[in-house]
């Protein structure tokens, strides 16, 4: 089993940033990919990035590439998402998850096994 707690997120203007955390105790941090997902009311848990075991390799969906960073330090089981230039549409309750396997990209939330609690991101304009 692993757990990830989640922290970070809340208000900020557009333009500005904010960074996400999401720290993981249970089973071996670097044994697993992990990804960040976020969610508006009434609609479906959407792809933001991915990383692998190492951090060596990413990967990003085109609406937050250039914007946001995805990276782990496997010394401190902790995962982040780093989040600058944010816009209003960023707004969302923001998930980080975990999964076993080599597939990548790993796009469809129903790939990972474990979830955080969420955090919200509001942006406003």
């Amino acid at each position: 089993q692993v757990q990830l707690v989640q922290s970070g997120g809340g208000l900020v203007q557009a333009g500005g940033s904010l960074r996400l955390s999401c720290a993981a105790s249970g089973r071996t941090f670097s044994g697993y990919f992990m990804g960040w997902f976020r969610q508006t009311p009434g609609k479906e848990r959407e792809f933001v990035a991915q990383i692998n075991w190492s951090g060596s390799r990413t990967y990003y969906a085109d609406s937050v590439k250039g914007r946001f960073t995805i990276s782990r330090d496997n010394s401190k089981n902790t995962g982040y998402l780093q989040m600058n230039s944010l816009k209003p549409e960023d707004t969302a309750l923001y998930y980080c998850a975990a999964k076993y396997g080599t597939s990548w990209p790993s796009l469809d939330a129903d790939e990972y096994d474990y979830w955080g609690q969420g955090t919200q991101v509001t942006v406003s304009s």
